[in-house]
């Protein structure tokens, strides 16, 4: 079985998710998951963790049969496409799918905060998904505890956000 990207409206991947649950049949579909990462957002003077979504409008199946499956979506009452180029459905790739694997584990598809530290121009992750990744990081948002990373997704090099909190930030040692 492959994962394959269904391209939904924005916002709607949940309910999307669900009618695809209802109306296709299950031994045609392994897997199907919007990813999410986890934020801080301040709310009435208090930090709140949350979950958001890694790639809006998308959505992901593992599937055997691409085509059946992209006729099956037919009988979807919302709008549904199965990522490829004209002529052959397109699935992700072994580093798309083993990055979201890697920062995605488990049954929940959530990546969980990091917590890191700053030392001079350079960032050290203590724990979290993002350990081990510090390269990847191109910008980080303390204001808004996010990183963001250069990854390559859907065939293409796409920005994501990450939860990233700083818990201190120190000068470069000499």
């Amino acid at each position: 079985m492959r994962i394959y990207a269904i391209q939904v409206a924005s916002g709607q991947e949940a309910k999307v998710e669900e009618l695809i649950r209802r109306f296709i049949d299950e031994s045609m579909i392994g897997e199907i998951f919007v990813p999410r990462f986890e934020s801080m957002r301040r709310w009435k003077g208090e930090w709140h963790k949350r979950t958001e979504r890694l790639t809006p409008g998308y959505l992901y199946v593992e599937t055997s049969d691409a085509e059946k499956l992209a006729l099956q979506l037919r009988r979807v009452p919302a709008f549904t496409k199965v990522l490829g180029n004209n002529e052959v459905f397109i699935p992700l790739n072994d580093e798309e799918v083993a990055w979201l694997n890697a920062f995605t584990g488990g049954d929940r598809r959530v990546i969980e905060m990091s917590e890191g530290i700053v030392e001079g121009s350079k960032v050290i992750v203590l724990r979290g998904p993002l350990k081990g990744h510090e390269a990847e990081i191109k910008r980080i948002d303390r204001h808004r505890r996010m990183a963001e990373l250069e990854v390559s997704m859907l065939g293409r090099m796409k920005t994501i956000r990450l939860g990233l909190e700083i818990i201190s930030k120190s000068p470069a040692k000499a």
